[in-house]
């Protein structure tokens, strides 16, 4: 398959070139592999190759609906049997679990031929891709910049045009943000959409979420199509799906009522040009025939520092208890090379907090997630907001071994001003590739639905993308 062939082409589009026999399976592996080797040792996306196992599923791949379209798996929290899991941490390399985690398995089940895993900061803690253990991953479309995090390695895999779509997980917006910082397309499900087990019961109380990182959104929806669906054993069960989220994104939604809001919720300044963009973007949606409705300032009243201290306290607590549970399995204590400084320092504050606190946070989270409720019953269809207050920031400005935890703070705040909070409301939300800044850094704009509102988010997106309202083609 020539290369130009394969990078014209997103998920869908090589499913049918390959069940049509205009090309095999292992012939689009080939351009895979080609890109990757071409690519990788500028960007830094793929950190564990898997070749060989990939090409044995090529030639033996006959059904499903992804049969023989090469994917890569995030480095965190999904199990392929017998191959390394190292989370971006020297504490976690190599870590390995003896069967497949259920998405793993529905991956496989669709023909999705899984040639890799991507990069990702130490345990997915950081809103850029910068681990110790593997590296810095570079943004494809300014490799001074980072590709966002914690799905990084995903979507500077999915900009360089290695992988059409790629697999990706999101506890704070890290789905959204590398999609937001590579101009591609990144969905976060309804909590309980997507299965987690078995090794894994929630991520971060709830928080965590996984999809995926794509250039178009019918490959979104026909992922979440193949992936969605109830876990024996699971705490969160989401709304019913319909039968088909790509019959959705191919349809038109009825007019819609658009809220917007440009505050971030973490409190974090909102840069002068992403403001611009994303009131274009809202204004765009009107010439579709929806209407678009700003946010006062009763319609969202939630406090930055309650939020910030309530989302903190809970992912900090099972950062804490997913360690001291490694530290279980390799029978000894930590050591001092183990974890870098940022994470070091959550590790301790996780250890610090008491019951009462987690409690509290609990209570908080809850309490969001009334206001969110509150607000899509009065009438409001969808909220529009910017996935990031920042551009993508330069590599090496959140230093996770750096001691300078105020700049570190305020680069997170600002890139997951936005995002976080509905991770913390368990509401789908979608990023898409708005527009570039005046220096060529792309900007994204977030948008989010009511719990399950998935096909929704789906619809309209897909209606946007018809209309050219955004292009996440491959632009390198």
């Amino acid at each position: 398959m020539h290369a130009r062939d394969y990078l014209a082409q997103d998920g869908v589009g090589l499913a049918q070139l390959i069940q049509e026999g205009e090309v095999s399976a292992l012939e689009v592996l080939e351009a895979a592999i080609a890109r990757i080797e071409a690519r990788n040792g500028e960007i830094n996306a793929v950190v564990l190759k898997l070749y060989d196992q990939a090409g044995q599923s090529a030639r033996t791949t006959a059904a499903g609906a992804f049969a023989g379209v090469p994917f890569l798996l995030k480095d965190l929290g999904q199990y392929m049997a017998d191959v390394p899991t190292s989370s971006g941490s020297r504490l976690f390399a190599r870590r390995t679990q003896a069967q497949d985690s259920t998405l793993v398995t529905r991956y496989r089940q669709a023909g999705l031929v899984i040639c890799g895993k991507t990069n990702t900061p130490e345990m997915g803690l950081a809103t850029t891709t910068e681990p110790v253990l593997f590296g810095a991953t570079r943004n494809p479309l300014n490799t001074a910049h980072t590709a966002g995090g914690s799905s990084g390695g995903a979507a500077a895999a999915v900009a360089s045009g290695m992988v059409p779509m790629a697999h990706a997980s999101d506890g704070g917006g890290s789905i959204r943000i590398p999609a937001s910082c590579c101009g591609l397309v990144g969905l976060k499900p309804t909590r309980g959409r997507v299965p987690l087990g078995p090794y894994g019961v929630e991520g971060w109380g709830g928080f965590s979420t996984t999809h995926a990182i794509t250039r178009s959104v019918r490959d979104s929806a026909a992922l979440l199509d193949i992936s969605s669906g109830e876990e024996p054993g699971a705490p969160y069960y989401a709304p019913p799906k319909p039968r088909s989220y790509q019959a959705l994104a191919a349809r038109d939604p009825q007019p819609l009522r658009c809220g917007l809001h440009l505050k971030a919720f973490s409190g974090a300044d909102l840069h002068p040009e992403i403001r611009t963009l994303t009131t274009a973007a809202a204004k765009a949606c009107e010439t579709l025939g929806h209407r678009v409705i700003p946010t006062s300032s009763g319609d969202l009243p939630i406090e930055p520092t309650t939020f910030k201290d309530s989302h903190g306290i809970i992912a900090l607590a099972h950062v804490a208890a997913a360690i001291d549970e490694r530290l279980a399995e390799l029978g000894r204590p930590l050591q001092d090379d183990d974890i870098e400084a940022v994470t070091r320092r959550n590790y301790n504050a996780g250890h610090g907090m008491t019951a009462a606190q987690y409690a509290w946070a609990q209570n908080r989270i809850r309490k969001h997630g009334q206001i969110f409720a509150r607000y899509f019953n009065q009438g409001i269809d969808v909220l529009i907001t910017p996935t990031m207050a920042v551009l993508p920031p330069r590599l090496g400005e959140l230093d996770m071994m750096s001691d300078d935890d105020a700049t570190y703070l305020d680069i997170l705040d600002g890139m997951i001003g936005f995002t976080a909070i509905f991770n913390d409301t368990g509401l789908p939300a979608i990023s898409l590739p708005l527009d570039v800044s005046a220096t060529g850094l792309p900007v994204g704009v977030q948008i989010i639905a009511p719990m399950g509102g998935e096909g929704l988010l789906l619809s309209l997106a897909g209606q946007m993308e018809r209309a050219g309202l955004f292009d996440a083609s491959l632009k390198i």
